[in-house]
């Protein structure tokens, strides 16, 4: 087997195909360690899914753990989220240390991940493999292929399955701080500003005073790139943005943009044997921009169908692996659509806002579970996923005591 891409999508699928003892060789473009432009956030999905690969926090310099979020809608108004203290269901992790942790646990596994090495072709001419030609590896010949290379994927342009002109739903800007002397140096706040929705800029805490800080907004063809960069200039002088960080941060280098890609429901998940995952199947969340759950889901789920079928039966896993997506991710997706639409106002934002305020301690709480993903989006609309300890399961990496939160987040909500 061979998976195109080992950022967290391409990953899962190695380690799942290696456990279910198939061979399998990753390659990857990029040299690792390397950055990924990302708001670096885990949410529970994440988490869980990251907890089954074996991966140790621990080892991921930068790890922070998260117990809740701070919300402030357009009018101002702030409102604390806490998650529950059974283990962990929400984290930050920069992309640089978590990707290559990643690679580094699948190399401990025995898998071969060969970094440095893009994809220049593909061949799926043969119905019984595919011929895949990498740089400095020359052709390497498969029963299949898991493209876990990005938005824009080479595989699924060498395999007549591209997006031509795609550019991604949203548009994202972000960039470290460091100095924080604000709350936001223990707090993940989320701002809905009136001039970024259905969009909003967050601030993710890491160790040693130092943040993530960026914004999301939708690709509505009006706002171009140029207008973001003030944008984000402005966004940074803001009072409240200001009195979250402290007057003494500093920004860390430049910041970084990148697309985000949203519809799963409507992209080729595969092409004969080849299935995409992650960003290449476009598996974003559509209503936070939320993709590293989704990626290692997608991931995991490419493997187990490709196990599940065989070497001699490609229609059978690529309609599994279609089924297992759909099943897992769609209601998700347009319950995401809908919710977005009613924040494209302000008037919807802060109404969103007072309805979290007033559920009281109870409901602030699952909304929490629910905004990181704790079960599916849409849960409740669908039953085929209903599951034992549905809106009960403890988080991910129980009894992880050297990685437990600091002090509760309801004792630090913002002023």
């Amino acid at each position: 087997m061979l998976v195109v891409g080992a950022g967290p999508a391409g990953i899962a699928a190695a380690i799942e195909l290696h456990r279910a003892g198939r061979d399998v060789l990753v390659v990857d473009k990029a040299h690792f360690p390397r950055d990924k432009c990302c708001g670096d956030g885990l949410t529970t999905l994440a988490l869980r899914e990251l907890e089954q690969l074996g991966l140790d926090p621990s080892l991921v310099d930068g790890w922070q753990t998260v117990d809740g979020a701070v919300l402030r809608s357009p009018s101002g108004r702030t409102v604390v989220v806490p998650l529950p203290d059974s283990g962990m269901y929400a984290a930050v992790a920069p992309r640089m240390s978590l990707d290559h942790e990643l690679v580094e646990t699948a190399r401990r596994m025995g898998i071969t991940v060969r970094d440095g090495h893009g994809v220049t072709g593909v061949d799926i001419t043969d119905g019984d493999h595919v011929d895949v030609t990498v740089e400095r590896l020359g052709s390497v010949r498969c029963r299949y292929v898991v493209a876990a290379d990005g938005m824009w994927s080479p595989v699924r342009k060498a395999v007549g399955a591209g997006l031509p002109s795609y550019r991604g739903e949203w548009h994202a800007f972000r960039q470290y701080a460091r100095n924080v002397t604000g709350p936001a140096a223990e707090q993940l706040i989320v701002w809905f500003e009136e001039d970024l929705l259905p969009g909003y800029a967050w601030s993710f805490p890491l160790p040693g005073n130092r943040v993530n800080i960026g914004f999301g907004v939708l690709r509505d063809g009006e706002r171009r790139v140029q207008d973001m960069a003030t944008l984000w200039r402005d966004l940074l002088a803001r009072p409240h943005v200001v009195d979250a960080l402290g007057p003494g941060f500093e920004l860390e280098g430049r910041h970084t943009a990148w697309p985000i890609p949203a519809r799963v429901d409507e992209v080729a998940l595969t092409r004969g044997r080849v299935l995409f995952v992650g960003d290449a199947a476009a598996a974003t969340d559509v209503m936070t921009g939320e993709g590293i759950g989704q990626a290692l889901l997608t991931g995991r789920l490419a493997a187990e169908a490709i196990v599940s079928g065989g070497a001699l039966q490609p229609e059978l896993v690529a309609r599994r692996y279609e089924r297992e997506v759909e099943h897992h991710l769609f209601a998700d997706h347009r319950m995401s659509k809908r919710l977005g639409a009613v924040l494209r106002s302000p008037v919807g934002a802060r109404g969103a806002i007072r309805v979290v305020e007033a559920s009281g301690e109870w409901g602030r709480r699952n909304f929490a579970r629910w905004m990181f993903e704790d079960e599916p989006r849409a849960i409740a609309t669908s039953p085929s996923r209903w599951h034992r300890g549905f809106l009960a399961r403890p988080g991910a990496y129980v009894g992880a005591t050297a990685l437990e939160p600091k002090t509760p987040v309801q004792e630090r909500a913002a002023s």
